[in-house]
């Protein structure tokens, strides 16, 4: 196979933006906060168009320190960005979700770079930048959602575990969503791009594995440890007592009608 992927006339890309601008127009007509939907697709044009000079000296580089300053951005960036749906932010928010984020996505970025890609060199730009920002990105949604819905439903009186399991439920939606569509309903992005650059599909598909179990682990290991530093050990010991008192309480009363004439 030879490769086939070129450049993209900037005339022609504009034209993707057309949809994105009906949206935005129905945004507006339905009042629905079409100025975030216009200043999100701004942004991303300009990050884009930032990040593509930036990676071009981040690939040329043979200090790892700088890999490390960039993987480290992404981290900080990712933890703020997922805090942006909740009502309670502040220090201890963020910290509970930089750590989760991390853990999770660093952990994972070191099995993947030194394990199943077993990289000549640990710090390796092409490889360890783009990954990480799969991981990274992927943990910031998950988590992003996971927090969420454990804030609404404590919010709505349910107790922290239970809460918690329907949080973790609810952020994990996307992942398995994505596990069962891939190959029938959806070629995914790195599977895409590797094809239409000439990669043989058998060996895509074994980096496309890589990558679906890639951000299933990180994404649902980083909302796990996000709800339990959310919850703790005695949060979820205090729930657990209390039912055990309200469930004796209940017993008792029962007991106390089946006595009364």
């Amino acid at each position: 196979m030879t490769p086939t992927l070129a450049a993209i006339p900037l005339e022609n890309l504009l034209a993707a933006f057309a949809p994105g601008l009906v949206l935005i127009w129905i945004m507006r007509r339905w009042s629905l906060g079409a100025g975030s939907a216009l200043y999100a697709n701004g942004r991303m044009l300009l990050q884009l168009l930032a990040v593509g000079y930036v990676l071009t000296f981040v690939f040329e580089t043979d200090e790892p320190a700088l890999v490390v300053a960039v993987v480290s951005v992404m981290i900080l960036a990712s933890s703020w960005i997922a805090l942006r749906p909740l009502q309670t932010r502040g220090t201890s928010a963020y910290l509970r979700v930089l750590v989760a984020i991390a853990a999770s996505g660093v952990a994972m970025l070191a099995i993947v770079t030194q394990v199943v890609l077993d990289l000549p060199r640990w710090f390796e730009p092409h490889t360890v930048v783009p990954l990480a920002g799969m991981i990274f990105a992927n943990a910031m949604n998950t988590v992003s959602l996971a927090a969420e819905r454990f804030e609404a439903e404590t919010e709505r009186g349910v107790a922290a575990l239970e809460a918690r399991g329907v949080a973790l439920d609810a952020g994990l939606i996307p992942q398995i969503n994505a596990l069962l569509a891939v190959g029938l309903v959806s070629l995914p992005g790195m599977m895409t791009g590797q094809i239409l650059s000439g990669v043989d599909p058998l060996v895509a598909v074994r980096y496309q594995i890589m990558v679906m179990l890639m951000v299933f682990g990180s994404g649902g290991l980083g909302a796990a440890l996000y709800l339990r530093l959310r919850t703790g050990p005695r949060q979820g010991s205090s729930a657990q007592v209390s039912l055990h008192a309200a469930n004796s309480l209940d017993r008792r009363a029962t007991s106390t009608s089946a006595e009364l004439p």
